[in-house]
């Protein structure tokens, strides 16, 4: 049964993916909002057809920060993605420059909400990084990072990179931390019924050295992370 109602989503995925994809292709040309309330729309649908499908839905605690703030999110999964882009209003989201080439995927991504890093760039990929996040706080909207860099399975051990520091000392503003537990329903193809829970932190004022920073960060959403695991 499982496996059929993880079919039934990725099947509904690709379908709605695949579409809006082709038929929003003009967007691209257009003003960045349009493509951005496609994309809340492609998010949307796909969070809409998770609960449908395979009986994954969401429960947020705390309440998502508006305005030019910096949040640093668990990440486990896709699904931590699509559900804090419509959580927040409009982040720019910070993430590896290769995702960029990916047709389509990439196109969207680069229009919509990208502050994209090149990992093997060092101190220029820190400048290009922040004077695209000064944009987007110049905007008045939130900054989402991830700050491990990578997906990690629910108890993994915790490897936060620097970035996030480097971001924070910049530009001078307060940093919310997010838990969640997204990889306990979904872990690649298959999904699994229930609630993700996601919950956004007390937040980190701005002005605490690197390491005390690191420190408070990486023990607040781990905390706050195993909290929500078995």
């Amino acid at each position: 049964m499982n496996f059929l109602r993880s079919l039934l989503f990725m099947v509904w995925f690709l379908a709605v993916t695949i579409v809006m994809s082709i038929l929003f292709l003009p967007l691209l040309a257009g003003p960045r909002k349009l493509c951005v309330a496609m994309a809340r729309g492609w998010a949307g649908a796909t969070l809409w057809g998770l609960e449908i499908f395979a009986g994954t839905g969401m429960r947020v605690l705390g309440t998502p920060p508006e305005g030019a703030v910096l949040v640093a999110s668990k990440h486990m999964s896709m699904w931590d993605t699509l559900a804090l882009y419509l959580l927040l209003d409009d982040p720019g989201i910070v993430l590896k420059r290769e995702l960029l080439r990916i047709p389509f995927y990439g196109w969207y991504l680069k229009k919509c909400c990208a502050i994209a890093i090149d990992r093997g760039a060092g101190a220029d990929a820190m400048r290009r990084m922040t004077r695209d996040a000064m944009r987007v706080f110049d905007e008045d909207r939130p900054i989402l990072i991830f700050p491990e860099g990578t997906r990690k399975k629910p108890g993994a051990a915790p490897d936060y990179k620097p970035g996030v520091a480097g971001l924070y000392a910049i530009l001078k503003r307060p940093c919310v931390p997010v838990a969640l537990n997204s990889g306990l329903f979904w872990r690649g193809f298959f999904k699994y019924p229930g609630r993700i829970t996601i919950a956004f932190l007390e937040q980190i004022s701005p002005g605490l050295k690197r390491g005390e920073f690191m420190a408070m960060l990486e023990s607040r959403i781990e905390q706050g992370t195993d909290a929500l695991l078995p």
